[in-house]
């Protein structure tokens, strides 16, 4: 996997936050860790865009389930 490299200025509280995490989790580097720490927001993130979709209402849909056909027809 090819890696861009960035650089980023974080408080003091999360830097060693990061370096302890690192230490105790047996993480290889700071750079691991920010990974990790962002791949979970990336999940929060696509969680809440299908909580937010599965909320719309689509009238063309709702009109095709409902075309009185049943399980038993089929």
């Amino acid at each position: 996997m090819q890696a861009a490299k960035i650089s980023i200025t974080l408080s003091p509280a999360l830097a060693t936050f990061v370096e302890t995490y690192k230490n105790l989790k047996g993480c290889k580097s700071r750079s691991q860790v920010i990974e990790a720490a962002l791949e979970l927001l990336k999940e929060k993130e696509l969680e809440q865009a299908y909580a937010e979709a599965s909320t719309e209402i689509d009238a063309d849909w709702d009109a095709a389930i409902a075309d009185g056909l049943s399980n038993e027809t089929w």
